[in-house]
């Protein structure tokens, strides 16, 4: 604001600019669709044996991994990866392969000697084993859990190197019965 601006009561300050509208985060739907989706080109017969094996194991990765998101950490890079996989890396991968002619793609080679089909493999690969890194992630808290608990119970329990001895109560007319359950 300049001296002229202040004696007038103008500001020619310029109002702020605009912040660009971020597309929402993809919901639990979104993801399902884009999937459904996949599973359409899987199953349409476009496809070879080789790549629909591979894309139906990563679309079942992310599947199984979804409901476990939390444990990754929502907005953590685990879970951005694995919507991302979902809605765009692996439809997208899928589509380039398919939006060439198949006999054009499935024998010339475009990079490094390799065809669009062998690079499509390759990209699948790369997915699968991600995903599953990241699912096996998305697992390992409450396999940990688990340790932990047994652990627990091992220290709380384990301790005494005698035998238990559990007495079951007569019913009203058959004779007491014991359980001797020696450790190993």
């Amino acid at each position: 604001m300049g001296f002229w601006d202040w004696l007038t009561g103008r500001d020619s300050t310029p109002p702020p600019a605009a912040l660009p509208e971020v597309d929402p985060a993809p919901t639990e739907a979104d993801i399902m669709a884009s999937l459904a989706g996949v599973d359409q080109l899987i199953g349409s017969g476009r496809l070879p044996s080789v790549v629909r094996s591979r894309a139906a194991r990563v679309a079942d990765l992310v599947r199984k991994t979804l409901p476990r998101l939390e444990s990754l950490g929502l907005g953590s890079y685990d879970s951005y990866s694995v919507v991302a996989t979902a809605t765009d890396y692996l439809p997208e991968a899928i589509g380039a392969y398919l939006r060439l002619p198949q006999d054009w793609a499935d024998s010339r080679p475009v990079e490094n000697g390799k065809t669009p089909l062998l690079l499509l493999i390759d990209q699948l690969d790369l997915l699968g084993a991600t995903m599953q890194k990241i699912y096996d992630a998305a697992n390992s808290t409450d396999a940990a859990a688990l340790i932990a608990h047994g652990r627990f119970l091992q220290e709380r329990f384990g301790h005494s190197a005698a035998p238990v001895d559990l007495t079951v109560p007569p019913a009203t007319d058959q004779p007491a019965t014991s359980l001797n359950l020696e450790r190993p």
